[in-house]
């Protein structure tokens, strides 16, 4: 058993060695640069609990989120355009609870920048976001169905200023930006939606900012800041979403993953939404 397990091993290192050499060879004989840049993240959190017999008492849970990113950036000359799909999925199963979602989340991102002057461009953003499935408020009996996929939705596009100092460093301002909010006819007369319709419409001011750096050579941390003030409706009550994820990389696949997640809606929710991810991961990047 142990023979056939070596020989396994010896002639799958023997494939993945052939494929790197052959890709090296196909780089090599590349020499058209590239105006667009791709890469895929993948990252995989799991946390586990289990207790028998356990004095301090406990509930035994095991939860896990699956994250897909997607990039794909295109620059030529003065011409800069971002482009990133964010989706995040949680589900964690706890006794005398059953499975409930953790995280759920499907965001387009895209940035069109021409160069002005050094580090600045005239810019045109769009953003997309809502969710996945259908979620729920377990405090009321029986659970409550409060979104879904498209309840809410909103997408919000407009021109605007860049600042762009590198790709981690960046801050687009758009004084003038729509925004529109969909809901389903199930929540028609909520997340600002006139009661019996299913969308509504927004003029406002928009900021979104994008930081990351490194603290130390294995922990890097990253910020994400979203700022919307909508002129046509209370345009003192500014909509907040604020991002800060630490990664502490481990080795080259594994790293501890620790992310706070806050929001501000009035439209959403009369109170500060928060969510707080701790777990370790499992993370590949695709180029």
């Amino acid at each position: 058993m142990i023979k056939k397990l070596l020989l396994v091993i010896l002639l799958v290192s023997n494939i993945a060695f052939s494929q790197e050499e052959k890709v090296q060879q196909e780089k090599n004989q590349d020499s058209i640069p590239k105006k667009w840049n791709t890469i895929t993240k993948l990252a995989f959190i799991l946390n586990q609990s289990t207790f028998s017999n356990w004095v301090a008492g406990g509930t035994n849970t095991v939860a896990g989120n699956l994250n897909v990113n997607y990039e794909f950036n295109y620059k030529k000359n003065n011409w800069n355009w971002d482009n990133k799909i964010t989706s995040a999925y949680g589900l964690s199963y706890v006794d005398k609870q059953g499975v409930r979602k953790t995280d759920d989340r499907i965001e387009y991102n895209s940035l069109l920048g021409y160069k002005s002057k050094k580090d600045w461009f005239f810019s045109f953003f769009n953003n997309l976001k809502t969710q996945f499935t259908r979620g729920y408020d377990y405090v009321q009996t029986p659970k409550l169905a409060i979104s879904d996929f498209f309840s809410p939705a909103y997408l919000s596009f407009g021109p605007g200023m860049l600042w762009k100092k590198s790709d981690t460093k960046f801050i687009n301002i758009a004084p003038s930006s729509s925004r529109f909010t969909f809901v389903s006819p199930d929540f028609s007369g909520k997340y600002g939606v006139d009661e019996g319709q299913t969308s509504s419409f927004g003029l406002g001011f928009n900021l979104s900012s994008y930081y990351k750096f490194s603290i130390t050579e294995n922990l890097t941390m990253e910020n994400i800041l979203a700022l919307y003030s909508d002129y046509l409706d209370n345009p003192q009550n500014v909509d907040v979403d604020y991002q800060i994820n630490f990664l502490v990389k481990i080795s080259k696949y594994f790293s501890t993953n620790l992310g706070f997640h806050t929001i501000i809606d009035d439209n959403a929710s009369k109170s500060i939404q928060f969510k707080q991810l701790f777990g370790l991961g499992v993370n590949y990047v695709f180029l």
